[in-house]
């Protein structure tokens, strides 16, 4: 069954003639007539009664009606929502990285859902991997993640630049260079986060190479951290989240630089209003200054 078949059906229905529908739909009326036979003969009922050149609806046409109605309705509706001047509505999947669930995002779910309530947002985090894949089988319609690498398929952009601060008790004493980390705990999430990798890149740099304790949640670093137990490098949006009231101090070094934070979505995906508001919104909100470590 083709939409147009459906639309000829019910224009002929609405003009009372092939020949008035015909010029509604600008088609020749042997087309429009060939297009609902074809119909008919798939539905396996007639849909009209011919007599002579006029024609009624049938009882079984009286009963296809309204089925008809709600395709070319819910068809328009479809074409609408997808346009570009939309308003956003539907399910939206975005998957984060902690740092970025944690830390950046927070503040803007709120906002979001405020100016686009037809959204259904749904919010998962996880390792960048892991979601790269899932924006890849369609299961996420995109992913915030620090790391920039060329996947088949999948379209990046920069959302922002992630400052990282090094954050210890003040009772550890001063934190002035990658020296002053020996003998001290280092909290930092498994092998594979890119925080991470820069903190061992940077102590590296300066001849260290000091164990670290991994673990799997930030809420869990800044507690250790908090209690005065150990030093972690925290990405600026998750010192900004939880700074307030820590009991720590945070350091910056120039060597350790800025990671980059993409969004992930795939090629084929088309045009989704929703995500691409989210976007938007999150971009403008991030062009924000902010402040640096007291």
């Amino acid at each position: 069954m083709e939409l147009m078949q459906v639309r000829m059906f019910k224009t002929v229905h609405d003009t009372g003639s092939i020949a008035r529908a015909a010029e509604v739909l600008h088609y020749v009326p042997s087309n429009i007539t060939a297009r609902i036979k074809a119909l008919e003969a798939e539905l396996g009922v007639p849909l009209f009664h011919r007599q002579g050149r006029g024609l009624t609806i049938s009882a079984a046409g009286q009963t296809f009606l309204p089925y008809a109605t709600q395709m070319l309705a819910l068809a328009d509706a479809s074409r609408q929502a997808l346009s570009p001047a939309a308003t956003p509505s539907g399910r939206l999947r975005i998957g984060a990285i902690e740092s970025s669930a944690s830390g950046r995002l927070p503040r803007f779910l709120a906002q979001y859902h405020a100016r686009f309530p037809q959204v259904t947002l749904e919010l998962t985090t996880g390792t960048w991997s892991r979601m790269l894949d899932d924006v890849l089988n369609h299961r996420l319609d995109g992913a915030i993640v620090a790391v920039d690498v060329e996947r088949p398929q999948l379209m990046r952009t920069l959302m922002y630049k992630e400052d990282l601060v090094l954050i210890g008790a003040p009772s550890l004493g001063p934190l002035r260079s990658a020296e002053d980390l020996v003998g001290k705990a280092l909290f930092m999430w498994p092998e594979g986060c890119p925080y991470r990798a820069a903190l061992e890149h940077w102590l590296q740099q300066h001849g260290q190479k000091l164990p670290i304790v991994s673990v799997a949640s930030y809420g869990a670093i800044v507690s250790c951290v908090s209690a005065g137990t150990g030093v972690a490098l925290v990405p600026r949006g998750i010192y900004e989240q939880y700074r307030h009231g820590a009991g720590w101090v945070g350091h910056e070094f120039a060597e350790l630089t800025a990671i980059s934070n993409l969004f992930y979505w795939h090629e084929g995906a088309g045009r989704h209003p929703a995500r691409e508001a989210f976007v938007q919104m999150l971009r403008d909100g991030l062009a924000e200054p902010v402040a640096p470590p007291a």
